[in-house]
């Protein structure tokens, strides 16, 4: 995404130029204050590369023919990605490993996620998953829907994020209902739709995917999520495509 790859290269600009600036002060050799005004030169792109990260437009895209259920709950959205693998397995038996892949099984999921409730105990939720019960499981108790399930080839989820915090106990009820992914839609919220999609290849194996869709349903919802988005995208691609690795694993172990 343009925007995550604008706000972290400005952070990388920022931290060599802080960098660069103290060895420059420390050595103090000559031509150093020519250093020193490089260094804030490459401070200063890396403060506009991050703002031009947080304030990139995100357009709305629309589906045109929907095909599967993540387009018929979701078929505009303004944040996204998609990520895919093959695995050596029929269809039936990568659904069930989706059904079954724990935390544990996903490389890196637990670090990230704790990074990204900052270390903080809670209850058992999809930032703070069982070891013992299968992610997806955790996920349909602790606030995401199963919007579908059509086994062995599609399996939906979703969840509604109310962006203002003092309109979350008005709203409470949206985020259990179905309804709320269509139109006409609530202001304020966030439609997060996250789908697995199993594909026969022909060969007796299967291409399995996995897509985020987000569609924020006014601007200032738009602006809110933005930031988050941006902020949050890397980590969360990579602990998609590790989360792929290990319905991979668990489905040609079987």
């Amino acid at each position: 995404m343009l925007g995550s790859t604008f706000l972290y290269g400005g952070i990388v600009a920022i931290v060599g130029a802080i960098g660069w600036l103290i060895l420059a002060l420390l050595r103090r050799r000559p031509g150093w204050p020519r250093r020193v005004r490089r260094a804030g030169v490459v401070a200063g792109l890396g403060v506009m590369l991050v703002l031009a990260g947080y304030f990139a437009p995100a357009p709305e895209r629309r589906i045109g023919r929907p095909s599967t259920r993540l387009d018929a709950f979701v078929p505009a959205w303004q944040f996204g990605e998609l990520h895919e693998t093959h695995v050596n397995a029929p269809p039936a038996r990568v659904y069930a490993a989706i059904e079954g892949v724990r935390a544990d099984d996903i490389m890196l999921f637990r670090t990230f996620t704790w990074i990204r409730r900052l270390g903080r105990p809670g209850p058992e939720n999809i930032l703070n998953p069982s070891s013992q019960r299968p992610i997806i499981e955790v996920a349909t108790t602790s606030g995401f829907l199963r919007l579908a399930d059509e086994p062995p080839r599609e399996m939906l989820l979703g969840i509604v994020i109310v962006v203002d915090p003092r309109e979350r106990a008005m709203k409470a009820e949206a985020l259990r209902r179905p309804e709320t992914f269509t139109p006409p839609y609530l202001p304020g919220l966030c439609l997060v739709g996250m789908n697995f999609l199993v594909r026969p290849d022909g060969l007796g194996g299967s291409v399995v995917s996995t897509e985020t869709r987000v569609f924020a349903t006014d601007a200032a919802a738009h602006r809110a999520f933005a930031t988050y988005w941006r902020t949050i995208y890397p980590g969360s691609a990579l602990i998609r495509r590790m989360w792929l690795r290990a319905i991979r694993q668990r489905a040609e172990q079987a």
